[in-house]
């Protein structure tokens, strides 16, 4: 995408953002870390949630130093207005944390004063590299030209077309801060949080999709597709009912030569329509006399 096709998308962006929202007015009665601690709270998150939100923990604690050392959950009980209170929670206390560490005590006033370059490296060691809470501190706390683009920023200029999905993945907006005056910064990045909030908010809603149609009618094409592809439930096999195994046969044993021949003149009688001859009776052992035994003489 050229450069001058970006701009085209940024002011028509701008100018249909006005149509449905105001700005919101900045804060500049806040401190440096006063700042760094709201843009905690208004991450993916709507300006009015996010001052709910600010002002509990301002009136849950007694000092900055109790926050710091409460856990995560607790925390997250302090911000439940939020989307998302264990993420607020964790940048929450990762700042006041590493602020702590570094300088034993909780005044980032001094940010001010020194390089902007120099105070932007500062703020990555505060917020753990987050671009949305070092551009929102930047610009609202130390005067710099940076508009603070999060994941719901990022998602919203995709949507229009004005970066890639890959940009959009390494957080990177080209030619933003060139295309929007620092002096309608403020405006423009309060304008493009709105719609982005809204979006994370309720992405299916009418009015989100009407503004985003309105930017550019192609953003309906990169929406994420829904996977509407139900998971195949794998049936639960019939049971088998329990097939009765025929007895094996069992092997016919051989008549013994005598007794096979008197079976065969059997049948070949009884196929002449003869009566089948009587079989000889066997002898009873009890009534053989031993008279016809044969003694054997001795040597």
């Amino acid at each position: 995408m050229t450069s001058p096709n970006r701009s085209a998308i940024i002011n028509k962006i701008l100018k249909v953002l006005r149509k449905h929202y105001k700005p919101v007015a900045a804060h500049p009665d806040r401190t440096v870390l006063d700042h760094l601690l709201y843009a905690c709270c208004l991450e993916n998150t709507r300006y009015e949630t996010a001052d709910e939100a600010f002002a509990k923990v301002q009136q849950s604690y007694f000092d900055l130093n109790e926050v710091r050392v409460t856990t995560i959950s607790e925390l997250g009980e302090a911000l439940d207005v939020l989307p998302d209170p264990a993420a607020g929670a964790t940048s929450l206390k990762r700042a006041l944390q590493a602020v702590f560490e570094a300088h034993f005590d909780f005044d980032l006033e001094f940010l001010r004063k020194q390089n902007l370059g120099k105070s932007e490296k500062d703020l990555e060691k505060y917020t753990g590299g987050n671009k949305f809470l070092i551009s929102y501190v930047v610009q609202h706390g130390l005067g710099g030209h940076s508009i603070p683009c999060g994941r719901a920023e990022l998602l919203v200029l995709m949507l229009c077309g004005l970066i890639t999905p890959v940009e959009m993945e390494k957080q990177i907006v080209p030619g933003l801060e060139r295309a929007i005056p620092k002096n309608k910064g403020v405006e423009f990045a309060s304008l493009l949080h709105q719609l982005a909030s809204e979006l994370v908010h309720a992405p299916n809603a009418t009015k989100v999709r009407s503004i985003l149609f309105e930017i550019d009618p192609e953003a309906k094409d990169r929406f994420p597709k829904k996977n509407v592809k139900k998971e195949s439930v794998p049936e639960k096999p019939a049971k088998k009912e329990p097939v009765a195994h025929p007895e094996p046969k069992k092997k016919a044993v051989p008549a013994p030569p005598a007794i096979a021949k008197e079976m065969k003149d059997d049948r070949r009688d009884k196929d002449k329509g003869k009566k089948p001859a009587p079989k000889p009776s066997m002898p009873d052992a009890k009534k053989v006399s031993g008279k016809g035994l044969v003694k054997k003489k001795p040597r």
